[in-house]
């Protein structure tokens, strides 16, 4: 379970739109862990769907997590 949580993160942070010049920081991918995992785990392995995921779910984000995807253009 912790390797899926971990491989939803590092997705979901390489995921972010290409409109930001630099990817998330490793304090930012941990905002959206859980997230990513509640919302989004069946897009693990899919950037674009995951990225997607979080924009459509930005409502249900935790703050920080949302704050992280409002960052990236999301």
């Amino acid at each position: 379970m912790k390797t899926s949580v971990i491989a939803a993160l590092l997705l979901a942070a390489t995921t972010l739109p290409a409109a930001a010049q630099s990817g998330p920081t490793l304090q930012e991918q941990m905002a959206c862990r859980g997230d990513a995992s509640k919302f989004c785990a069946d897009h693990v392995g899919k950037p674009p769907q995951m990225n997607a995921c979080l924009r459509e779910n930005k409502s249900k984000l935790s703050d920080a997590c949302r704050k992280v995807v409002e960052s990236h253009g999301g």
